[in-house]
C-alpha cells in the first residue's frame, strides 16, 4: 500500500509540475505585445521632467573647483542644464520632454513644454555650457554618461521637423560638435573598458552615442565600432547572475550585449552571443529577474528601478534583432516592474526615472 501512495504522490507532483510548465509558456506568449507609448502615459510621464528641468535645488554639481571664482550656483554654472538635480537628468530630462512633443504633436501640455524649454535652450545658453566643457579643470565633466545623453538629445532635436525642434537643434550645436569631439578622442584613448552598472559604464556611452553618429558622424561611428570590437569581441561566460549590484541602473552584460547587437551583422552577433551569455537566448528568465527598490528616499537605491527599465530596453533591442520573444516577454516583465511605482514623491527617482521609462517603451515599440 505505501507504494502505491508513493505512486499517487510522484503522478501529482509530475502533474504540477507540468502545470506550471504549461503556465510559464503561456505567460511568456500573452506578455510578448509591445507596450504602447499612448497619450494616458505620456501624460503620466511629462510632470516628472517638467516639474524639474527648472527646479535648481537641490542639487549635485559634481565639478572641480579652480579656484574661489567656481564657486557659483546651478544656474550661473549651467544655465541651460541647472535643474532635475544634475546636469545629466536635466539632459535627459529634457530629452523626454522633446520627445514627448515630437510623438505627440497635439500634445495638451505642448506650449508650457516649449514656454520652458525656450527659456533654457538657447544660444547663449548652450555657449556657457561649451565654455564650462571648455574649462582646464572639467574637460571631463559628465564622461561619458551625459555626453551620451547629450547625442541623444541633439539626435531627437535633429529629427523634430519643426520650427522650434530646429531652432533648439541650431542653438545646441557648438555643445553637440564638442561632444563629438570629446567621444572620438576619449574612445579612441581608452585602454580598457568600464564594465560597471552605474554611469561610466562605457558599453551604455558607446550604444547611444552610435545611434547618434550612424545618422550624423561617420567618423565618431567608426571609432566607436572599432573600440566596440576591441573591448568586447572576445568576451566570454559573462556573469549576469552577479548581477545586480545595490546600486546598479545599468546591466553590464545586457548594456554590452546590447551594444554589440547595433556592431556586428546578425550571424556574427548570434555567434558572439552564444559565447558571450551562453544559453540566454533560450531561457533569459533562468538569468534574470525584475528587481525591487526597498527605500525610494535612497538615491543611491533607487538606481534599481532604472535598472529595470534600462534592462528592458536592452532586451526589447536585442529581442527584435533576434526575433526573440522570450526576451521580448522577459522586457515587458521588467518595464511593468517599475513603471507604476514612479510617482512616489521621492525626488531622488522622480528626476530621471521618466526618461528611462520612455527611452525603454520607444525601444520596445521600434
Amino acid at each position: 500500500m505505501k507504494y502505491l501512495y508513493l505512486l499517487l504522490i510522484l503522478f501529482c507532483l509530475s502533474c504540477n509540475h507540468k502545470s506550471e510548465t504549461t503556465h510559464v509558456s503561456k505567460t511568456v506568449e500573452d506578455n510578448v505585445t509591445p507596450i504602447p507609448l499612448d497619450g494616458k502615459k505620456a501624460n503620466y510621464l511629462y510632470h516628472f521632467a517638467f516639474d524639474c528641468v527648472d527646479q535648481e535645488y537641490p542639487n549635485k554639481l559634481g565639478q572641480v573647483l579652480g579656484d574661489a571664482t567656481y564657486l557659483k550656483t546651478p544656474k550661473e554654472l549651467h544655465p541651460a542644464f541647472y535643474g532635475c538635480f544634475d546636469w545629466h537628468s536635466s539632459v535627459h530630462g529634457h530629452w523626454t520632454l522633446v520627445n514627448l512633443l515630437k510623438d505627440f504633436p497635439n500634445f495638451e501640455h505642448r506650449e508650457a513644454i516649449l514656454a520652458k524649454l525656450k527659456l533654457t535652450l538657447t544660444k547663449d545658453n548652450i555657449l556657457k555650457e561649451v565654455a564650462y566643457f571648455d574649462d582646464v579643470h572639467n574637460k571631463t565633466f559628465e564622461r561619458t554618461y551625459g555626453w551620451a545623453w547629450l547625442l541623444k538629445l541633439a539626435e531627437s532635436l535633429n529629427e523634430w521637423n519643426t520650427p522650434e525642434g530646429q531652432e533648439f537643434s541650431k542653438n545646441l550645436a557648438p555643445l553637440t560638435q564638442l561632444i563629438e569631439e570629446k567621444c572620438i578622442a576619449f574612445f579612441n584613448k581608452l585602454n580598457y573598458p568600464i564594465r560597471v552598472g552605474e554611469h561610466p559604464n562605457t558599453a551604455f556611452g558607446m550604444s547611444f552615442a552610435l545611434d547618434y553618429a550612424k545618422k550624423y558622424n561617420p567618423e565618431l561611428e567608426q571609432v566607436i565600432i572599432n573600440r566596440a570590437k576591441t573591448f568586447y569581441l572576445t568576451d566570454n561566460d559573462c556573469p549576469l547572475t552577479w548581477e545586480p549590484g545595490g546600486f546598479d541602473f545599468l546591466s553590464p552584460c545586457l548594456q554590452e550585449a546590447s551594444l554589440m547587437a547595433k556592431v556586428l551583422p546578425k550571424e556574427d552577433y548570434i555567434t558572439w552571443l552564444d559565447t558571450f551569455l551562453p544559453d540566454f537566448k533560450n531561457n533569459p528568465s533562468k538569468y534574470i529577474n525584475t528587481v525591487e527598490v526597498v527605500d525610494k528616499s535612497d538615491g543611491k537605491m533607487a538606481h534599481l528601478d532604472g535598472l529595470n527599465f534600462s534592462r528592458a530596453w536592452c532586451l526589447y533591442e536585442m529581442g527584435r534583432i533576434l526575433d526573440n520573444q522570450n526576451m521580448i516577454a522577459l522586457a515587458n516583465t521588467h518595464f511593468e516592474a517599475s513603471y507604476s511605482k514612479m510617482d512616489t514623491g521621492e525626488y531622488a527617482g522622480a528626476h530621471w526615472l521618466a526618461s528611462f521609462a520612455l527611452y525603454a517603451l520607444k525601444a520596445g515599440e521600434q
